[in-house]
């Protein structure tokens, strides 16, 4: 099993991590189907009423999908699969509130999550960025769930710059993507904590709140979604000349700026 749940009665508060840290918290097709099977859950389960998300290991939340997994495409130019379309909450029609627990790299196909989450907690060590551009991709998915958080430019910036750059958690924090930076190894502490101050009061109420929040933004990002496979399928790269680029990475002997 790629996830660890553990479930705080008292609490009505879930704890949902990503146990992948030797592949830094990737994700592969068979972690992407139980992210699905656990979303799907939680809404069955009274005894959860917050879920709090995070990596294991401290050196990654999520570093997207996993290089080594074989996706197969469809022949036509005008459909795509996207293994991890279905892999947040709200995908899978939960409404109950969730909290991101940030330490270590964020990246790429973890706005996935991350943009599906109702706030994100990082620790002072975390970096945000996304890595599509530079091996011929394009950031679709991601730059639009981020564009719901953060200033134009600031997505924009973050989407094009690739490996180059790195978002601390301090700016991330004043741009609006995450809502608390703590002390390393503080998020997690953190989330809970504020996830069982959420789980206290009426679920009902609770509920409610985050479709009203959602709604506020729904009909725009659905809009912008559809456009995504389209731009993935025109853009991208072949996958063989990605692959040729990944196992470049590195070469130019330069390391990612950190803002």
């Amino acid at each position: 099993m790629a996830l660890r749940t553990e479930t705080d009665k008292g609490t009505g508060v879930a704890l949902l991590t990503l146990d992948r840290p030797e592949r830094l918290n990737a994700i592969d097709l068979a972690t992407a189907a139980e992210l699905v099977a656990a979303w799907r859950a939680f809404r069955y389960d009274d005894e959860v009423r917050a879920v709090v998300l995070t990596g294991a290991g401290g050196r990654a939340f999520c570093t997207g999908i996993d290089r080594g997994v074989d996706v197969p495409q469809p022949p036509s130019p005008y459909t795509i699969d996207d293994p991890l379309i279905a892999i947040g909450p709200k995908a899978n029609d939960l409404w109950k509130p969730v909290i991101a627990a940030v330490e270590g790299m964020a990246c790429g196909g973890a706005f996935y999550l991350l943009g599906e989450a109702e706030f994100v907690i990082a620790s002072e060590e975390a970096t945000f960025f996304d890595p599509h551009t530079t091996y011929g991709m394009v950031s679709a998915y991601e730059a639009i769930s981020m564009a719901q958080r953060m200033p134009f430019g600031e997505v924009a910036r973050m989407s094009l710059m690739g490996t180059a750059e790195r978002v601390s958690a301090r700016r991330a924090y004043e741009t609006g993507l995450v809502s608390e930076v703590t002390g390393a190894g503080g998020a997690v502490p953190a989330a809970l904590r504020a996830a069982a101050v959420i789980a206290s009061y009426p679920t009902a109420a609770v509920q409610g709140t985050v479709r009203a929040v959602w709604s506020a933004k729904e009909a725009a990002r659905t809009q912008a979604l559809a456009h995504a496979p389209h731009l993935i399928a025109l853009g991208n790269l072949a996958p063989e000349r990605q692959a040729e680029l990944f196992e470049g990475r590195g070469r130019d002997g330069g390391e990612p700026r950190i803002r």
